[in-house]
């Protein structure tokens, strides 16, 4: 019998536009997980295949970058913002609610 092949996943096949990169890197972020967010902020350079150029514009070597991006590489927040800018993307602050360690006074949340 023969064993079935199977080609290996990327997600960065699947994010055809910059709405669905918006909307994939929100999603992530919403976890709360840094390494996770690591993880999608690499695939969605990938998607747009700009590894190399994203490297030199970051001041990053591409493996550093590779590294960074990894989930596992602990990138600082500093190499974050500078990828996100250089796609083109920004974090934008919200409020979490009352699950936080903050409760505003006045409504309870």
């Amino acid at each position: 019998m023969n064993k079935p092949t199977f080609s290996r996943f990327d997600g960065a096949d699947y994010l055809a536009s910059e709405e669905d990169i918006a909307a994939f890197l929100t999603v992530a972020a919403a976890g709360g997980d840094a390494a996770h967010y690591l993880r999608a902020l690499g695939i969605a350079a990938r998607a747009r295949d700009k590894i190399t150029k994203l490297a030199e514009r970051t001041g990053l070597t591409r493996q550093g970058l590779n590294k960074a991006l990894s989930g596992g590489g602990h990138a600082s927040l500093d190499t974050t913002m500078r990828v996100m800018n250089e796609l083109g993307y920004r974090f934008v602050v919200e409020r979490a609610g009352a699950s936080g360690i903050y409760q505003d006074k006045k409504t309870g949340t």
